[in-house]
């Protein structure tokens, strides 16, 4: 079974810069396309970056030009560069195995990103 740990976030103001990752253990990462999802205060789940096994990438409208989603099959950890953070982007950030843009796995316990001034 896939095992996800994600770590990274913290507390940032706004315009300022996070690095996300995602270990994955239990499988090799190559095999799987990931996804970074978010979930902000009183909002629902939802996917922000995914990426495939051959490294095609695709982002939310909300995200696209800020945030970068990257993969290190040798070292089976998924990243999320967020750049020009905003206060919008407050949230609980996931990674996940996707198909399409369903989540396929367990969840970890995710990674706080909070944007304040």
């Amino acid at each position: 079974q896939v095992h996800l740990v994600e770590s990274g976030g913290g507390l940032v103001q706004p315009g300022g810069s996070l690095r996300l990752s995602c270990a994955v253990s239990g499988s090799s990462l190559s095999i799987y396309a990931m996804g970074w999802y978010r979930q902000g205060p009183g909002k629902q789940r939802e996917l922000v970056a995914r990426i495939s096994s051959g490294s095609t990438t695709d982002y939310a409208d909300s995200v696209k030009g800020r945030f970068t989603i990257s993969r290190d099959n040798a070292k089976n950890t998924v990243y999320l560069e967020m750049n020009s953070l905003k206060p919008e982007d407050t949230a609980v950030y996931y990674c996940n195995k996707v198909e399409g843009i369903i989540p396929a796995g367990s969840w970890g316990q995710g990674t706080q990103v909070t944007v304040s001034s």
